[in-house]
């Protein structure tokens, strides 16, 4: 079961704004001297955000941030690992080649080789943090062979008993074949998933139906308060039987894990107030016994703080990265709250109930009472683990479907993060090249910023606390395409009631035409421009770009008899039309209705037929143009962060005085910075 952390949870979430970007080194906002842009390379925009209203917080306030950042930049090394069992050795080579390199930097092969060593850090591994794919060196092999053996000995991180030779001999194909551990995630039909994988979540040897069948086996059908097997485990083979190896203190991870559980120990010497220490107390337990019933008591701990201003996420969270939906990725955030615009979100969540008894969903599946929908709009102060760089725009925990609905859930819409990627996309000139005429341009400018944050709102806070299980439907009966059809489920909740006349009545949309302006955004992303996230003759392979292109898609078939929806010419071009706005919701109304039963009946076979037929599947010729076009606006599809820098100010007794917030760490800086101040994993875990 996952949500829209994507952490992704967003993976993210496409902001209009944010596809577009000038790639000078030097971007600022028209309206004050802050620099967003901070660097450039391959496919890859490096932003930095700004954190308001840090220095009017309180003194308590401000040090629990600056425990729970420290907390966060500690399990960076816990996704590496989980991301695929050598990202630890690649990084450190490359950090030491970096370090110790003597010779020529204008050489094409140490160019090629710092722009592969930053797409590492960006990744956390090797793969495409988006596209999953393994992406290659552009540098030779023999140039990676050279430096490598140059090296100091103890700066190779070689196994025991392995020789330089030989770790050059291991490491080789896994960087440079590309048949070498492919794909991090494969959601390839008709494969075994687990085999044809990457990742670091299940021992060598350990099949798909291997996995299946051990869990299954665990899984009680009249449980009503079921723990989300596997969550935090990888699954190994130990003398043929398969074994959990537990990431906790004392466990797998155990030394990542203990300076998180150290730095959350100091957080709570400084909570807000009874709840929020109760809430890190259960984290720590959870963290020292590794006991999943702990962990769904922290959850709904969790859930139930809904006063303290400064909030948090830490630990494993997201399961995207195992194509199985099971094991979950290591990720934090910490943030406080934007007072001022949760104004909007308390109203949102307010009217939820009034929301859930007009979903145009079977009434069976609707929830008859909504529970604890709890939604602030945020100001993130620190990224890590599978949040960093790249980071969501919103938030909905937990994702336990009982607590969920017996307890209720939390959304947040991550603000500062949507301003900086408005600001660094101003003045690209993606719309003027891809929006079809001045009509859907002025819409864009005048409501596109407040529909985007508001689709966010109506995702995270209505679209995931939506609907219920039917009794005796498994969580996971949706399997790999669990993730695709739940990212769906909320687009489709928050897209067909932006357009409801009662978002104007609560005052929280300024026209009723405004939903056009998501509309038009929605469908042209759907049906194109996401595209630029796309490598000629491939498919779509990651959950939030597939519910994206599932949806368009469909909508775009379903209209054609009325028109709804078409692609039009002009000078060669190809752009999307929106001919009839009420006829598009309808339509988004019809699937909302039919990826809910899919999602409450579990039926594997509905969710397979949807994904497989509209989600996959790549217009080739429609590709090709669309990177064409893309590549001459000289833009990057993807973005992600750097975060402040907090600095804790000390009396001359080592007591904090004050934290200070600065903004001037590059990307390489900070991330050598990490790398040798939060990785206590060692190479090979």
């Amino acid at each position: 079961m996952k949500k829209t952390i994507a952490m992704a949870m967003t993976g993210l979430s496409i902001v209009f704004g944010s596809c577009g970007g000038n790639n000078s080194q030097n971007t600022t906002s028209q309206d004050d001297n802050f620099t967003y842009e901070v660097d450039a390379f391959a496919d890859l925009q490096i932003l930095r955000y700004k954190v308001p209203e840090f220095e009017s917080l309180s003194l308590e306030q401000k040090e629990l941030i600056y425990y729970l950042a420290q907390a966060a930049a500690e399990g960076r090394d816990i996704l590496y690992d989980q991301n695929g069992k050598y990202n630890l050795a690649i990084r450190r080579t490359l950090e030491a080649i970096y370090a110790n390199y003597s010779g020529d930097k204008a050489d094409k092969n140490y160019q090629e080789f710092e722009t592969y060593l930053k797409r590492v850090w960006f990744s956390n591994g090797i793969h495409h943090h988006y596209g999953e794919e393994k992406f290659l060196p552009g540098f030779s092999k023999e140039f990676f062979e050279a430096e490598v053996k140059k090296l100091p000995a103890d700066k190779v991180p070689v196994m025991e008993n392995q020789t330089v030779e030989d770790f050059f001999t291991m490491i080789e194909p896994v960087m440079f074949d590309p048949n070498v551990m492919a794909k991090k995630v494969n959601q390839a039909d008709g494969v075994d998933l687990i085999k044809t994988s990457a990742n670091n979540y299940y021992g060598d040897g350990v099949t798909q139906e291997e996995v299946e069948a051990f869990y299954a086996k665990m899984k009680n059908p009249n449980d009503s308060t079921p723990i989300m097997y596997g969550m935090n485990s990888r699954l190994v083979k130990e003398n043929g039987k398969l074994v959990e190896k537990v990431w906790k203190v004392g466990g797998l991870y155990s030394p990542a894990i203990e300076r998180i559980v150290g730095w959350l120990e100091k957080a709570k010497g400084v909570a807000e107030n009874d709840a929020q220490k109760t809430v890190i107390e259960k984290l720590i337990s959870f963290y020292t016994t590794g006991d999943l019933k702990t962990f769904d008591k922290y959850a709904i701990a969790w859930v139930q703080d809904s006063l303290s201003r400064v909030d948090f996420v830490n630990g494993f969270t997201e399961s995207y990265g195992d194509p199985l939906g099971m094991k979950a990725s290591w990720e934090s955030t910490v943030n406080f709250k934007n007072t001022e615009a949760t104004k909007r979100t308390e109203i949102i969540s307010t009217n939820a109930q009034w929301f859930e008894d007009h979903s145009p969903v079977d009434p069976r599946f609707r929830k008859e009472e909504v529970k604890g929908v709890t939604a602030k709009v945020i100001t993130v102060a620190q990224l890590g683990g599978d949040c960093y760089p790249s980071t969501p725009i919103g938030i909905n925990l937990p994702n336990s479907n009982w607590i969920r609905k017996d307890y209720g859930s939390k959304s947040v819409t991550i603000e500062n993060i949507m301003e900086a990627y408005d600001k660094a996309a101003e003045h690209s000139g993606f719309s003027q090249e891809f929006v079809w005429s001045s009509v859907e341009l002025d819409l864009l400018h005048k409501y596109g910023f407040i529909t985007d944050v508001l689709h966010t709102d109506l995702h995270e806070i209505l679209g995931h606390g939506s609907g219920q299980l039917m009794p005796g439907v498994d969580p996971d009966a949706l399997k790999a395409y669990g993730s695709t059809i739940e990212e769906a489920r909320a687009d489709l909740f928050g897209l067909y009631y932006i357009a409801d006349p009662k978002l104007v009545e609560l005052g929280i949309i300024p026209s009723a035409d405004a939903f056009k302006a998501e509309y038009y955004r929605f469908m042209m992303n759907g049906l194109m421009t996401q595209l630029t996230r796309i490598e000629p003759g491939k498919t779509i392979e990651e959950a939030h770009m597939r519910n994206r292109q599932l949806i368009a898609r469909w909508v775009y078939e379903k209209g054609k008899a009325d028109n709804v929806v078409e692609f039009k010419q002009r000078d060669g071009k190809t752009f999307v039309v929106v001919n009839d706005y009420a006829k598009l919701r309808n339509l988004f109304g019809q699937l909302l209705a039919e990826i809910q039963r899919v999602k409450s009946e579990g039926d594997f076979n509905g969710a397979k037929s949807l994904v497989e037929n509209y989600a996959v599947q790549v217009d080739q010729k429609l590709l090709t143009e669309v990177l064409d076009r893309y590549k001459a606006l000289n833009l990057k599809p993807y973005k992600g962060f750097v975060n402040p820098v907090f600095e804790a100010v000390t009396d001359k007794d080592g007591k904090i005085k004050d934290v200070k917030i600065s903004y001037n760490e590059g990307y390489v800086e900070q991330m050598l910075r990490y790398s040798k101040d939060f990785s206590s994993l060692p190479t090979y875990n």
